[in-house]
């Protein structure tokens, strides 16, 4: 019995001279010998002359050099080898590296519902419509919000609590029944509230309180003088409006601020270094309170168009922002006159404000709301 060389687990090059080998000592056909996991042949030394002269042959036209072995296929679950690539010829350049993937765009911000701001608003506090603080004259009813529907209202702009009241949403059982007749009207609703930021927490909770309720967005009062320290008062708000957008970041957030004329002209001390800008961050629409009626007529600003005008353009300058969203605010309203709302809403059209009001809803005349059309949009 002839003895026998056992080759390693066959690659392709070793199975047709595995296969070759066998033809020629009489083995069997290609395919049986192909078929077994691992061929044998026999020695070289054992080989009739002319058979080992082909076979030397056929190994050479499958580029494995005389004498040397077939290479063994690596175990299985490995993967082969990896073959260098030859260097380039003398003289050639490198080829360029691979350019890097391009990065992901940023995703684009939340698309808000700035558009609640647009056009005619009005506006009730708590004095207007609950029974804790209203002492003065009747309370707004469901019938009155008929009336602002009837006289082209767009937007309600209603306060939901106050910085003394016992609770976070002040008197639901009436509150709620005036903004559901709003919304049943076609008008939107926004919940506003005037943070002192003496208790920065407090004032957050109920700023979240009333962005529960069923309404469209929600507006800060940015007037408190409570905290004195200026520097102190500029970082709580700033950290109040941080921590609000980002409990509420799909909400369409405006700023009421003093209007920058009172700021910069009429009492810089009111409230110096006013972080317009850092604020900005947070707020999507601006809504300056353009009192002219607080004005008086020497210092000219009295007039209800330059008011407008200058306010809004000193808020965009501050902003450094000059297409910023503002919804100007005069007031109040049963100190102006049919003129004074003219010049308000020509100044506003002028400068692409998207809506504006009067400051309040119970102290506008029936013979202003004709000359207030002029923001609806």
């Amino acid at each position: 019995m002839p003895r026998f060389l056992r080759l390693p687990s066959p690659t392709p090059a070793a199975l047709v001279v595995a296969s070759l080998v066998a033809v020629a000592c009489g083995q069997g056909p290609p395919e049986r010998a192909m078929s077994r996991a691992e061929p044998v042949v026999p020695l070289a030394s054992e080989l009739p002359g002319a058979v080992l002269d082909d076979v030397v042959d056929d190994l050479a036209d499958l580029g494995v050099p005389p004498g040397e072995e077939v290479p063994a296929p690596p175990p299985p679950g490995e993967p082969p080898p990896s073959v260098a690539a030859p260097p380039p010829p003398p003289g050639t350049a490198p080829p360029p590296a691979p350019e890097p993937a391009p990065a992901p765009p940023a995703p684009a911000p939340p698309a808000r519902p700035v558009e609640v701001y647009a056009g005619l608003g009005t506006w009730i506090d708590a004095y207007d419509w609950s029974l804790t603080f209203g002492k003065d004259g009747p309370l707004v009813q469901v019938a009155d919000i008929d009336r602002m529907a009837d006289v082209g209202v767009q937007t309600l702009y209603v306060q939901t609590s106050r910085w003394n009241a016992p609770a976070d949403v002040l008197e639901p059982e009436r509150l709620l029944p005036l903004i559901e007749r709003a919304r049943a009207r076609g008008m939107s609703v926004v919940a506003w509230y005037l943070p002192t930021l003496v208790d920065p927490q407090t004032d957050l909770r109920r700023l979240l309180a009333a962005a529960a309720l069923p309404v469209d967005a929600v507006a800060v009062d940015i007037e408190s003088g409570d905290v004195t320290d200026v520097a102190e008062r500029n970082r709580r708000i700033l950290r109040l409006s941080h921590e609000l957008r980002h409990a509420l970041p799909d909400t369409a957030l405006a700023a009421i601020p003093y209007p920058p004329v009172a700021l910069e002209v009429i009492n810089p001390a009111l409230w110096p270094d006013f972080p317009w800008r850092e604020l900005d961050t947070y707020y999507d629409v601006w809504m300056p309170m353009s009192y002219s009626s607080f004005r008086t007529a020497a210092s000219g600003y009295r007039d209800g168009y330059r008011y407008t005008a200058e306010n809004i353009d000193r808020l965009r300058a501050n902003l450094g922002s000059p297409n910023a969203r503002v919804h100007t605010v005069g007031g109040i309203a049963d100190a102006v006159s049919g003129a004074d709302v003219d010049g308000m809403v020509r100044a506003a059209a002028e400068r692409g404000a998207i809506g504006g009001s009067l400051y309040d809803w119970r102290t506008t005349s029936e013979l202003l709301w004709p000359h207030l059309q002029g923001f609806r949009r």
